[in-house]
């Protein structure tokens, strides 16, 4: 017995250790399995975690239906997905509202926050598409709290225009139809498809805008979780005036308000103090943004076998988002996002009166130039297509802080908005998206002229004084030109053959504004390729300049010269360029090409263009 009694002290001993290592570690980790990084935030009172929800247990979320009422929908917990994506759990919850079953997963209950046993377990964030049954995955809240942490700015505006940009190659000649493109081109989104469920998109809900401008507007986002659809924005509904931004109440984020209208439906999730958290799932998810946040009204909600969806409209702009991640955004009430006036002229053939179009325009340098595409198209078009023959005449201005104003004023022809929306959107999205330092954007106004008239030609004929010609000679060169509705047009121009050059062939280009661009840009790339943010406003400044209603006429002759870089040489001597092509030198020297160029402006726009070769005697 004695022996035994130092072996019963040691036992009491360790259990003794192993329950103060027990209680210590329930102080360090709460019994909930609640990290850390959340002790200040985390209330079990207020939250249940993950490992607390069982199958079979009962739950409830909140969501809007219908106007602003914020409504209780039952739903049963399925099961516990632990890893649903590396690192994160996921909830999955059956709906037994006769409303839910109806309509199966909606997009725009994204945020609806999910209660069990009284306490917030997280918000509806996934969905199947198809599924007979409305099922849902939920984020958990512990997840979503996380958002922002100390990255939590007051002012996201004061950033280089938050989130990433367009990845624009700006090592390679500035082509505006290539900018367009890749402004248009699908993006992948952080938001992922898990086993069949994918997360649900948020309804971009568009007033103001033709069938045809929001297909290509549904076509460019969808691939970032969007889903366009037309609604009855616009303006404030009658009979809301204030609302306050409550758990299960309709969170919207209005990317562009005023005569046209796109603003994206979300439901809150948690409203803690100023900060508000919503969606279960990212919105870009690029972390730092700056977007407005405004309460919201719901018209109804459209039931689909493909996708059911909401349809609301903006009421109060209450604050801005500031964090956007994978598993929530986070809101700051009170703070001000910043957004870009943006005025839209239009005249039209059929249309009795111009008509002005104020909008205002979120600041985000990856959704802002395909927003402003999106405006104007829809802007030219509300009175009705375009019809083949047709004349558009626009001009308009981009003003910065930071590089002044890029001013533009052409004519296009046959080819709808296209030149007029790519002379705007392309330069905007090159300032907004530079690698070289931020430029803030003041505001964008367009006008914008559509006439019922087609004036394209096409070069008739060209002729010479003579296709054989000595140096220092003249050569006299008469185009005419043709258009289907009007008469020939004749124009003449003079050349003087520079003494110095070398006897062979060369070629006589005549040709219209745009190939006139494409020819310089090929011939001396230099010019368009930018160094710094002023050399790529003088290159932007430089492609506006071109005028589509010119003809040119365009002797090509030996290259004379070389560019270094930015820097054109045309009168350098042979042996000089010969060191400077050195292939131990850092800097890529260029032959310059020499040409004479004569020009004149017409009141037709040329389509084709014209070769001719002369040949230069002794």
């Amino acid at each position: 017995m004695a022996k035994s009694l130092p072996r019963f002290k040691a036992v009491v001993l360790v259990c003794t250790a192993m329950c103060v290592a027990a209680i210590c570690g329930a102080a360090e980790k709460p019994q909930t399995g609640v990290a850390k990084d959340l002790e200040g935030i985390w209330d079990p009172a207020r939250y249940i975690s993950v490992d607390e929800i069982k199958p079979g247990m009962e739950a409830y979320c909140l969501t809007v239906y219908k106007g602003t009422a914020v409504e209780k929908f039952g739903l049963e917990v399925l099961s516990v997905v632990h890893d649903f994506v590396p690192g994160r759990d996921s909830i999955l919850v059956r709906g037994t509202d006769e409303r839910f079953i109806h309509s199966g997963p909606v997009a725009g209950c994204s945020g609806s926050p999910v209660y069990i046993n009284g306490r917030l377990a997280g918000a509806l964030a996934t969905g199947w598409q198809f599924s007979k049954d409305p099922l849902y995955g939920v984020t958990p809240i512990a997840d979503m709290l996380r958002v922002g942490g100390s990255r939590m700015g007051s002012s996201g505006g004061d950033s280089f225009n938050s989130g990433p940009g367009l990845a624009l190659d700006f090592s390679m000649p500035v082509d505006f139809t290539q900018v367009e493109k890749k402004i248009l081109s699908p993006v992948s989104s952080s938001r992922g498809q898990f086993g069949g469920a994918s997360v649900l998109p948020c309804p971009m809900v568009v007033s103001g805008m033709p069938e045809s401008v929001t297909g290509d507007l549904d076509e460019s986002l969808r691939p970032l979780g969007f889903m366009v659809v037309s609604g009855a924005g616009g303006g404030r509904p009658s009979d809301v005036c204030d609302i306050k931004p409550v758990p299960g109440g309709c969170l919207t984020v209005p990317l562009v308000t005023g005569d046209i209208t796109i603003e994206v439906v979300g439901t809150i999730t948690e409203v803690r103090g100023d900060d508000i958290y919503a969606f279960g799932h990212s919105f870009l998810g690029y972390g730092p943004v700056d977007l407005p946040m405004a309460t919201g009204e719901i018209h109804t909600v459209v039931s689909s076998v493909i996708r059911s969806f909401k349809v609301g409209t903006s009421v109060n702009v209450i604050g801005a988002l500031r964090a956007d991640e994978s598993t929530a955004v986070r809101g700051k009430i009170g703070s001000e996002a910043r957004m870009i006036p943006l005025t839209v002229n239009v005249s039209r053939y059929n249309d009795s009166q111009p008509r002005k179009y104020n909008c205002r325009i979120a600041d985000n340098r990856m959704l802002t130039p395909r927003l402003l595409r999106a405006v104007m198209s829809s802007a030219g078009l509300l009175q009705g297509e375009i019809p083949p023959e047709h004349t558009v005449s626009y001009k308009g201005t981009i003003e910065t802080d930071d590089v002044g104003t890029i001013a533009f004023d052409n004519i296009s022809t046959g080819d709808g908005l296209n030149e007029a929306v790519r002379d705007t959107v392309s330069p905007l999205g090159l300032l907004m998206n530079n690698p070289y330092r931020q430029v803030r954007i003041k505001s964008i106004n367009v006008d914008l002229d559509i006439r019922e008239k087609d004036i394209s030609s096409a070069i008739w004929s060209v002729g010479l004084s003579g296709s054989r010609v000595k140096r220092g000679d003249n050569l006299d060169v008469e185009v005419v030109t043709e258009s289907v509705r009007s008469q020939k047009q004749k124009y003449n121009f003079n050349f003087t053959v520079p003494e110095n050059t070398p006897v062979g062939t060369y070629q006589l280009i005549i040709c219209g504004g745009f190939d006139y661009e494409e020819f310089t840009r090929k011939a001396v790339p230099h010019r368009f390729v930018p160094e710094n943010l002023d050399s790529l406003v003088g290159v932007i400044n430089r492609i506006l300049e071109v005028n589509r209603d010119e003809l040119h006429c365009v002797l090509i002759l030996p290259a004379g010269g070389v560019s270094l870089e930015q820097a054109e040489l045309p009168g350098l001597p042979a042996t000089k360029a010969m060191v400077l092509g050195d292939s131990r030198r850092a800097n890529t020297m260029q032959v310059f090409p020499g040409w004479i160029d004569k020009s004149v402006r017409t009141p037709t726009i040329i389509v084709d263009k014209k070769i001719m070769n002369v040949t230069v005697e002794q």
